[in-house]
């Protein structure tokens, strides 16, 4: 039987993606077909996030697996858009009663970053095309926006800390402690490794890493970030699959 958290958080979930009404698009569908539809559905509607709603069960179950077993730490996501996923964390905080931990919402707030075409050439050619430009608004929302999309939800408070600029920038010196959830959507191979060279470190035994971008091979090298990362680190933490394009490990060691 549903409790009223689950309630509480199925509708959240369901309002954040604007898919109370309509169903989401479906991220195996045709790649050209699921962009026009992605972008109709979530950037020129209400919606606060793109990410499908089992992204959204997932941080669920990471955030309800460290509570009930006592794995210390904060959470954040790096990488939030209009700052649904984030919205979200701290709702779930709110539904447990959770008064000791902190959302950390980081983003640049100015949309993505340019990346070298030598180095990194598939990305830097979505990163300039006009899907990304003019459909996507190269994924910028100011903070004051995310700000008030917070507001909107009841869930702006001081347990939600923001990081604006460049994770390069931002994320080394951050004032964060103990990390339990620590979920990445930077999109790019470098704000991939920005996030996981300065926020591994802090991820609590038993927390999570969450990769939003892993499968994405057609357009980003986030899949080689992360695994030359777990490579060096000798991490053998299984990845699972969220969907097709999203994984996620437990820190076991």
């Amino acid at each position: 039987m549903d409790t009223p958290a689950d309630l509480y958080l199925d509708l959240l979930k369901r309002s954040l993606t604007n898919t109370i009404f309509e169903d989401e698009p479906d991220i195996d569908d045709d790649e050209f077909r699921f962009t026009m539809e992605r972008v109709t559905h979530y950037v020129n509607s209400n919606a606060v996030s793109m990410i499908p709603l089992a992204r959204f069960d997932n941080i669920k179950n990471c955030i309800e697996n460290t509570l009930h077993n006592g794995v210390p730490g904060d959470l954040i996501e790096a990488g939030v858009w209009r700052g649904g996923a984030t919205i979200f964390m701290r709702g779930v905080l709110k539904a447990f009663g959770v008064v000791d931990r902190l959302v950390w919402v980081a983003d640049s707030f100015e949309g993505l970053p340019e990346p070298d075409p030598d180095l990194f050439p598939l990305e830097a050619k979505v990163q300039s095309g006009p899907v990304m430009q003019k459909e996507y608004h190269n994924l910028a929302a100011s903070l004051e926006e995310v700000r008030r999309n917070f507001t909107a939800y009841g869930l702006m408070d001081d347990q939600v800390k923001f990081l604006k600029g460049w994770f390069k920038d931002t994320l080394p010196a951050a004032p964060i402690g103990a990390l339990s959830l620590m979920r990445l959507d930077g999109d790019f191979y470098e704000s991939t490794r920005d996030g996981l060279n300065s926020l591994y470190g802090r991820l609590s035994i038993g927390g999570y890493v969450i990769i939003d971008d892993y499968g994405e091979d057609s357009w980003t090298y986030c899949r080689k970030a992360v695994d030359e990362f777990r490579s060096e680190r000798h991490i053998e933490d299984p990845l699972i699959a969220v969907d097709s394009k999203c994984s996620y490990w437990r820190r076991t060691s």
